[in-house]
């Protein structure tokens, strides 16, 4: 997505809640984590995040993160290293944000985004990934009988409103 190559997967491990950060490089990593973790706290309302487990990646293993683990108490576990798949940036975002919203893990009996967010999300609009679709094509220029749809496939949601 916009040239990013790299992805971030963040997830909680209480509620599964699952966020995703496309990345331009591996550098941009440690900085995207802190930012994340401060924003975190102030969201949930809790200063308490005791441990952040990571894959042997060197975007993880590096000074700065050490640094800020070590100043704000966070212990750095890591796993083994594994061959990572490859996976288009917009299937990784669907994928994460149907996961909010679906319950696959029977915690509490409620899906991520209720525990996240205190109220059940609003699932009327979710569509399957790859599904054909047809666009509403809202061109000034289309002319009396030109096409008012353009054909396509389903590969998300917006981040920033009910669309996709």
């Amino acid at each position: 997505i916009n040239g990013k190559r790299y992805v971030l997967v963040i997830v909680d491990d209480y509620s599964r809640y699952t966020w995703v950060h496309f990345l331009r490089s591996k550098d941009e990593a440690p900085e995207v984590i802190i930012k994340f973790l401060k924003r975190i706290t102030v969201l949930l309302h809790s200063p308490v995040i005791i441990i952040i487990r990571t894959d042997n990646g060197t975007e993880f293993k590096n000074q700065v993160l050490k640094v800020y683990f070590d100043s704000v108490g966070i212990s750095h576990q890591m796993s083994s290293v594994r061959t990572p798949q490859q996976n288009g940036a917009e299937a990784i975002a669907t994928a994460c944000f149907t996961q909010n919203r679906s319950i696959i893990h029977r915690r509490f009996n409620k899906t991520p985004y209720e525990l996240i967010n205190g109220r059940k999300p609003d699932i009327l609009f979710l569509h399957v990934f790859g599904a054909l679709c047809y666009p509403k094509n809202d061109r000034e220029d289309i002319g009396k009988l030109g096409a008012k749809g353009d054909i396509g496939f389903f590969i998300g949601y917006s981040a920033d409103s009910c669309a996709y």
